[in-house]
This record gives structure tokens, sequence and C-alpha cells, in this order.
């Protein structure tokens, strides 16, 4: 029944937020998508988390890529800007819109397909010039919308629905991300509503290169035994490394204290991070301890998900540039020209 709209009319009981939106109003055109996909889940929780934000729509503007992760902008903030780019060049496309116009709020979504195979030097460079942006990566470990072929975020030894074994080494995002700079990495579960939200919450308002890698099992072509991002194995095989609650500075918010390490990190625009550790001494803010954390873990066969990595200094590729504060999409030719006078200044400095 996809084809079918959605009714406009909302029920006058309907909650609102602060700036006045209930949450249909970050929904979008009914999905397409196979009934279970975690890719809906992910949509969900993105609704959620900027109706939570009191995000109003229009400041948001969402990006992606070619993919069955890169269709679902369409489901959701159906009021905000948009643009569907060609296949990988999501990243090159919302620098280029992050630079012409800085008082937006970037969302990109793509795929592990979209951004691990083709796009993957366009991933590498977003993450290490720090453009502020929320980077979601909806991973499910196959190309979906031609039949279930591995990425290659596939991991070594897993299984194809008709039995093939897939024995390329993986591609791990995260990783990458870590290394390259990235200055927020997380991972999820689509099938973790409650962990994912505050994810994308806290992703949504860092101010610098913010990824996360959100498991999301294909029910078509990745659901199976053998396979290691199926709903069963992740949920088998998931190891939180916190709990975390976003902390907006304008209300308190108080919440049920649970055993373990509290670590609070104040982001730069007075936002906080309250981090419940749930193994001992893990410190989120140790980037080479996060790495070499995962990948112990990693070798063991289970999945960390949870904040891996947070700077609460972070810097984006505004402030390396030292652009203007006024977006450039509104500098006039005057702005733009300094004169005859200062160009020749120029000149004569180049001598």
């Amino acid at each position: 029944m996809t084809y079918i709209a959605k009714p406009k009319l909302h029920h006058p009981t309907l909650e609102t937020n602060k700036v006045g939106y209930t949450r249909r109003d970050y929904e979008g055109k009914i999905s397409t998508l196979c009934a279970g996909c975690g890719h809906d889940s992910i949509s969900a929780a993105i609704i959620q988390a900027c109706w939570e934000l009191d995000i109003e729509p229009h400041r948001v503007a969402k990006l992606s890529g070619i993919g069955c992760s890169s269709k679902t902008p369409d489901y959701f903030l159906g009021a905000s800007h948009g643009f569907n780019t060609v296949h990988g060049r999501m990243p090159s496309v919302l620098t280029g819109a992050n630079l012409a116009n800085r008082e937006l709020l970037y969302l990109g979504v793509s795929g592990d397909g979209d951004s691990a195979s083709i796009g993957l030097g366009q991933f590498a460079h977003a993450m290490r010039r720090g453009v502020n942006m929320a980077y979601i990566v909806e991973n499910n470990g196959v190309y979906g919308l031609t039949k279930g072929q591995f990425s290659a975020t596939a991991d070594s030894g897993s299984k194809s629905k008709k039995g093939v074994v897939n024995s390329d080494s993986p591609v791990d995002l995260v990783g990458m991300a870590l290394q390259l700079g990235a200055s927020y990495v997380a991972r999820g579960f689509s099938g973790n509503k409650a962990q994912l939200v505050p994810l994308i919450k806290g992703a949504m308002t860092h101010g610098g290169a913010a990824f996360i890698d959100v498991i999301s099992p294909c029910v078509a072509f990745n659901n199976h035994p053998g396979s290691t991002k199926s709903y069963d194995y992740i949920r088998e095989h998931n190891e939180a490394v916190s709990r975390i609650d976003f902390i907006s500075p304008r209300e308190e918010i108080t919440a049920e204290m649970e055993p373990g390490q509290v670590v609070d990190v104040r982001q730069h625009d007075g936002t906080l991070l309250r981090l419940r550790s749930l193994h001992a001494g893990y410190d989120p803010t140790d980037r080479f301890a996060a790495m070499a954390y995962m990948q112990s873990h990693q070798a063991r066969g289970e999945i960390l998900t949870g904040l891996l990595y947070v700077d609460p200094v972070a810097t984006d590729l505004h402030m390396a540039l030292n652009t203007t504060a006024r977006p450039l999409n509104e500098l006039e030719a005057e702005d733009l020209c300094p004169g005859t006078a200062a160009l020749e200044k120029i000149n004569a400095a180049l001598r």
C-alpha cells in the first residue's frame, strides 16, 4: 500500500515539542522497503531524535547516495532540504553544501556499499577534514538492491543466503573513522532504539565529524543462519560499552543511576553527554584506547555498540579554513571583491 499518501490531518491531541511540532511533522513518505527492514527502524530513530531535540525541520539538510539506505531520507523529515547524490558521492556534495551554508544541520545517510566501496575515498576525506555533519551508515553487509551480493563490510567467513562463504576481509568503517580523526564515533543496532536515539542526538549536536555505524539486518538477503549481520547474531554478540543519556542545557534531566563509572562530556554547544560505563576502566575520550578495545572484542567475535569515542573540543572544517561566520551563499559581490587597492597590496606582497 505504499502508493497511498499519508494523510496530512493530525489529531489535535498529538503531543508537540517546544517548537510546536508533533512527531508526525518529522515523518516523510510511506516506506517502500521490505517489511522488517532495519533501515525503517533507523528512520524512526532519526524522527524521534529530531523531535526530542526541538529541531525545526527546515533547518536540516539530508543527503544520501545510492542504495536501500539512501532511499530512506524520503521516509523522514519530509519538510527538510534534501539531495540524493550519485553512488558514493554524498560526502563531497555535503561538504560543498556545508561550506556554502554553515547554518543548516547536515545529516548524511549512506550504506555499506555506498560508503565502503565506491565511496570509500569520499568517506575518508569527509572524516579527516572534520566536516560538521552526522554521518550515518546503515550497514547490512550486502547489496540489497541487487539481490544480496556481499558488500565490503561483510565479515570474513560469513555465509550468503545461498550458502556462499565470504573469503574477503571486511572494511571496518568505525576503525577507519577513529584513525582518520572523526571526533564522534559510535556504533548502534537498528533493533535497539533506546540506545540509537541518544547516539543520533549526540551526533547531530556534536559540531564536528560525527560518525555512526548502525548494524541494520537485511531481512530479504542477510538474516539467515551463518550471517554475522542477522537480528539473531547481533543480539547474541552485542556488547554495549556504555549507556548514553543526552542532556540539553535548557532543562535538568534526571536519570536512574546504574552501577559503573559515570563520565560527563560537555560538547562545544553546551549539551552534555552522560556516559554510564558498562565496562570498568573504559574511557570514551581516549581515541587509541577505543581502537584497541574495539579490536580486542572483535577478535572474540563480539560487536561493540554505544559511543566508542568523543572529543569534547572538536573542531570542524570551517574552523580549519577560518571562514566567515556569515554563510558564503549570503555574501554579495562587494563582500567577495576587496577592491583594486587591496588586490594591488596583495600582489605587491607576492612579488
